[in-house]
């Protein structure tokens, strides 16, 4: 199984309702950040690869149709290269907005403490750290540092993605851009919205 469709966007830019919407148009599992939980040993592949020390791409993401989130947008040139027929789907947000959900949603986690307080949640939590070092930045508490990190990927995705693959959307645009792209027909059923601020720190708060 190949990768259809490689999203390029940052965390909190609507991924998991990209990963629900993506699952029902291909029939096939989305990765997303989610999946680690379920597959621990994907941790230390990501974090390998954070440290410059990639996987074979097809042979880890077998079984998966699309790969949304963070951290497999981190590397989406690399496998945007290893799925050379894969669309590249840049999702994005306002950057106000988009700072303001992942400042009270992800980032969080390394504001209060939730290694010493979770250690089950610390392998991924380093898995994180190494990646922001790599390809984002770990000034979280610094906005414009954060707001600047991320156009910075989203304009070197504008810049270096093949224009013919290159699809970019935000959560509003909902299913019709993605279906032309993809050539599917568009759902009757209004495109899914999950994992608002609210959700996240509730599941977060829960487990």
């Amino acid at each position: 199984m190949s990768l259809r469709v490689v999203g390029a966007g940052l965390g909190r830019t609507g991924t998991l309702s990209l990963k629900l919407a993506l699952e029902q148009l291909i029939g096939a599992p989305c990765y997303h950040m989610m999946e680690a939980f379920g597959r621990p040993t994907d941790i230390g592949v990501w974090q390998r690869a954070s440290n410059g020390d990639f996987p074979d791409w097809p042979e880890f993401l077998s079984g998966y149709r699309a790969a949304v989130d963070w951290p497999a947008s981190a590397f989406w040139s690399e496998l945007a290269h290893a799925f050379p027929e894969a669309l590249i789907l840049l999702s994005t947000r306002p950057a106000e907005a988009w700072y303001k959900s992942a400042h009270d949603t992800i980032f969080r986690g390394f504001r209060d403490g939730s290694i010493d307080r979770a250690p089950a949640v610390a392998p991924l939590l380093e898995m994180v750290t190494d990646l922001f070092k790599a390809r984002f930045t770990m000034d979280l508490e610094n906005r414009d540092a954060c707001i600047a990190a991320s156009e910075a990927h989203n304009q070197n995705v504008r810049d270096t993605a093949p224009r013919h693959r290159l699809l970019e959307w935000q959560p509003g645009d909902g299913w019709e851009p993605i279906c032309a792209a993809l050539d599917l027909p568009v759902p009757d059923e209004a495109f899914p919205h999950r994992n608002t601020t609210a959700e996240f720190n509730s599941r977060r708060a829960s487990g």
